[in-house]
């Protein structure tokens, strides 16, 4: 296969493992930084130009799309599948992972576990959203924030009202969710692929923080996942639509709680904690699943 993969930097763990393992299975891989993509939009003939020049065909494509540049990420995917190339995560799946209030209400409809979240708009709902989920502590969470960045825990009601409304008068949209303090800091990354978990870890977070991405100083360890964790995660991946993603579970006291499905999923905690060659993993799903101008978005919305 001739395999694109849009990513910002090649040299990046994840897209040097991505490349490795499609190269030994005979791939070709080409590397390209999604904001040098430019099309041509047109009704019979749509085509990909990079770096002043119109693009071959290719087979698939990988999407390492980072958040902050997921409109323009998603709208060159969705040029690629016009053009009949397939798509590991179809651009539809990714734009709706990225939003975190729609992923929330998605996984909502489908009745998978989650902390009881609320969203508002103006200062003078805030005292009843508080009520809402449970009071302080609680957490705040900036729609577009990704790694941990934008999210706060409020450890009292004061607390809570003030950043608030500070994200309110800055006119920034935010979720507020219940804190699970039994998870002690840690939650649970599934790796999902084709509709499976293939491997697991436990993120924990480091003394005097409640963020466990390894971003941010979290460490990673191997952990036995209960069916109803796993269930979860292969539910909530189906819900998306996404083939590949990373699924953060907490444990909390009425059960497994989803935090975020991840569309991008870093491999190097995964494959550092498991010692699997997810990477591997990955490149035989694209293997199982090309088919040309098939592509079809699984879920809903």
């Amino acid at each position: 296969m001739r395999i694109a993969l849009l990513s910002r930097n090649a040299k990046l763990y994840s897209s040097k493992r991505l490349i490795e393992a499609a190269e030994v299975r005979g791939h070709e891989v080409v590397v390209l930084d999604v904001l040098r993509c430019y099309m041509n939009v047109t009704s019979h003939k749509p085509s990909m130009h990079y770096k002043g020049e119109q693009l071959d065909k290719f087979d698939a494509v990988i999407p390492r799309i980072g958040a902050s540049v997921t409109m323009y990420g998603t709208a060159v995917l969705r040029q690629f599948e016009m053009m009949g190339v397939y798509p590991l995560n179809e651009s539809v799946a990714i734009s709706r992972s990225r939003d975190k209030l729609r992923s929330m209400q998605l996984l909502s409809r489908k009745g998978i576990g989650m902390p009881i979240t609320g969203f508002a708009n103006k200062p003078d709902d805030i005292e009843d959203m508080i009520k809402m989920v449970g009071g302080a502590p609680l957490v705040i969470k900036l729609l577009e924030g990704t790694q941990g960045i934008g999210v706060v825990l409020a450890e009292t009601k004061s607390a809570a009202t003030s950043v608030l409304e500070a994200f309110f008068g800055l006119n920034a949209s935010v979720l507020v969710q219940e804190f699970i303090a039994e998870a002690g800091g840690a939650d649970i990354r599934c790796f999902v692929v084709d509709g499976k978990v293939v491997a697991a870890m436990k993120r924990q977070a480091p003394d005097g923080e409640f963020r466990s991405n390894i971003h941010r100083g979290g460490s990673a360890s191997l952990i036995k996942l209960t069916p109803e964790e796993r269930s979860t995660a292969v539910r909530s991946a189906q819900t998306m639509g996404l083939n590949v993603c990373g699924v953060d579970i907490l444990r909390s006291n009425h059960g497994s709680v989803v935090m975020e499905v991840n569309s991008s999923p870093g491999l190097q905690g995964i494959e550092s904690a498991t010692a699997k060659d997810i990477a591997g993993v990955v490149i035989e799903c694209l293997e199982r699943n090309v088919v040309k101008g098939n592509s079809k978005t699984r879920g809903k919305g």
